[in-house]
């Protein structure tokens, strides 16, 4: 899962398992791919293994609210890169949670106006930035996964533009992010209080789901 808040929820999420899976905190983006071919290059990621993909997202569906969980289908930026079908109907069936359509774009979503016209293009529910390049990486390898994330934020409100929030290596910048969000305190706001809830959702999801 993303590094940061993301990863941190997840292992919280873990505490008290007895036996729990391995947990790698991935750079934000598109730096996701040089990445995991490191974890290729040192024996981390092998054909046949599982690979569960955690994380926030943000919903372009209507009927999507902050909170919500899901799991993707096909990608919605290619017609072949898909995760796992019997791995994702394991974990529905333990969580019960929707399948939906993902898209993966190579920045953050920040406006209203933005997200209407990404789900119009893609017929997408969710956006995030790492989906589709991981999912490129981790089927050449022959890895099964599956992608499970968290509503973070709607499509109903804007978010700050968080444009030069990351560098280069998928890092979030604190200096660039504060500034971002005291230039929209307002959509700040949402994205704070979007953000707290989307992690505490992903912490319950993740000690649910390894303590089944």
């Amino acid at each position: 899962m993303p590094q940061g808040a993301e990863h941190r929820a997840v292992c919280r999420g873990l505490r008290g398992i007895a036996d729990p899976p391995t947990v790698f905190a991935t750079p934000a983006g598109a730096a996701i791919a040089p990445y995991l071919e490191s974890l290729q290059t040192a024996g981390c990621l092998v054909e046949g293994q599982w690979v569960l993909m955690m994380g926030l997202c943000g919903g372009l569906a209507a009927n999507l609210v902050i909170g919500d969980a899901v799991l993707y289908g096909k990608s919605a930026t290619s017609t072949v890169q898909t995760g796992d079908r019997d791995l994702t109907a394991q974990i529905q069936s333990l969580l019960d949670l929707p399948v939906v359509r993902g898209v993966t774009s190579d920045r953050v979503i920040s406006t209203v106006h933005d997200k209407q016209q990404l789900a119009i293009q893609f017929n997408a529910d969710v956006v995030d930035m790492e989906s589709a390049a991981a999912l490129e990486i981790l089927n050449a390898i022959g890895v099964s996964t599956a992608i499970l994330r968290v509503v973070s934020d709607d499509c109903h409100h804007n978010i700050p533009n968080l444009s030069n929030a990351f560098d280069a290596e998928g890092s979030l910048q604190p200096v660039a992010l504060a500034i971002a969000m005291l230039r929209q305190p307002i959509a700040a706001s949402h994205l704070i209080r979007g953000s707290l809830h989307g992690l505490k959702r992903l912490q319950d999801l993740t000690g649910r789901l390894f303590s089944s």
